[in-house]
């Protein structure tokens, strides 16, 4: 089991929202001179990501070496087939993870790009409108779906290349000697940067070295807070163990926030709101945002943690699916995202245990039914990973 391992003279910058993360990602798509690898697990067919379709394909015609890696669940059998179609008559190197479900239920849901080993982007942003809800293409939200990513210069780059070269080889099948070329090509260590010295980290989770690497930073950091825990996911269902790390921080006098995005899934939510007598008698502030989609899975303990990432807290993420975040630890990078995180917390709505005593008996019960269907379907699902 790997442990978290930090890298110093990073300059890691929060990105909010498709508004801010996609011009700096056609930026960089566009500087690259020698090699993209780009990772995403919604790969729509709207005006933002044929705008970075059309770039991928600019950087393949002037001779960059150009890998994308789309999850075939996520991305849908029919656009995942137009891609191919596009990527390969550009001569773009395109690959599905899992197509067809032939490594089991894993999904490979990591929002990654890495240009040229100098710059890296890693979060939660799927290549998709922000207007536009993920399911239903045509259908617009209320307001711009709300999350983050970030961008990376400096020697965590390479750690977040060498984890793209990886998973672009599990996609593949390539034979011995490409993949100890690759494996070799992958120990490359750039020059580290002087002038910011931030230390972050990037975190895994996949079904071989790093089935709870995710979870267990999460924890380390919840078991070590003082003064706050903030923290935002779109699903919340994680295991006992992350439920008792927030409560016992509750009661051990650390303010805990738990900003959970609401009316996207009704069985979601209804699991979700399963949890709120435990969590709240701790004394865990619960806050539904209700404003838009909520899709950030951003978290920030005390001064100097904070992570951004593709990872939910919820069984798929924690104990199924490929994701990737980033743990920076440094103070104005997290003042940076507990600022917005705060402002998600005054636009939500907050959850009270009156609240949930006027809740009639059979909205209850339909809450832990829910759990219980949820607990089955996780288990079977995880047969296949044990």
């Amino acid at each position: 089991m790997r442990t978290v391992t930090y890298v110093a003279n990073n300059d890691v910058s929060l990105l909010e929202s498709g508004s801010t993360y996609f011009p700096a990602l056609l930026a960089a798509i566009d500087a690259a001179r020698q090699e993209i690898l780009y990772e995403t697990y919604i790969y729509a067919e709207d005006d933002t990501a044929r705008a970075v379709t059309a770039a991928l394909i600019r950087a393949a015609q002037r001779g960059v070496k150009v890998r994308v890696l789309a999850d075939w669940f996520g991305t849908g059998n029919r656009t995942a087939c137009r891609l191919k179609e596009a990527f390969c008559g550009a001569c773009v190197h395109y690959r599905m993870f899992n197509p067809w479900f032939k490594r089991g239920a894993a999904r490979s849901h990591r929002k990654i790009a890495v240009m040229d080993r100098e710059v890296a982007f890693v979060g939660g942003i799927n290549t998709n409108d922000d207007n536009l809800h993920d399911y239903e293409p045509h259908a617009p939200l209320p307001a711009p779906r709300w999350d983050f990513a970030v961008r990376v210069r400096g020697p965590l780059v390479a750690e977040i290349h060498r984890e793209a070269q990886a998973q672009w080889a599990r996609a593949g099948h390539l034979p011995l000697v490409r993949r100890i070329n690759l494996f070799r090509e992958m120990r490359k260590q750039p020059a580290a940067l002087g002038d910011h010295p931030m230390r972050a980290a990037f975190v895994v989770r996949d079904n071989l070295r790093n089935r709870r690497t995710i979870q267990r930073a999460y924890l380390q950091a919840i078991g070590r807070a003082r003064k706050r825990v903030l923290m935002a996911t779109p699903y919340f269902a994680p295991g006992r163990k992350f439920r008792e790390a927030l409560c016992q921080a509750a009661r051990r006098g650390v303010d805990v926030c738990l900003m959970i995005g609401v009316g996207e899934f009704r069985m979601q939510d209804a699991v979700a709101s399963s949890f709120y007598p435990q969590l709240l008698a701790a004394g865990v502030r619960i806050v539904e945002y209700r404003k838009t989609q909520l899709h950030a899975k951003v978290a920030v303990v005390d001064d100097n943690w904070a992570t951004v990432g593709s990872s939910n807290c919820d069984g798929l993420s924690l104990f199924v699916n490929q994701e990737a975040n980033v743990v920076v630890r440094d103070a104005h990078f997290a003042m940076t995202l507990a600022r917005q995180i705060e402002r998600g917390v005054a636009d939500g709505v907050q959850v009270c245990m009156d609240d949930l005593r006027q809740l009639s008996w059979v909205r209850r019960c339909g809450h832990e039914m829910a759990y219980l269907l949820y607990k089955m379907t996780m288990r079977v699902v995880a047969i296949g990973y044990a």
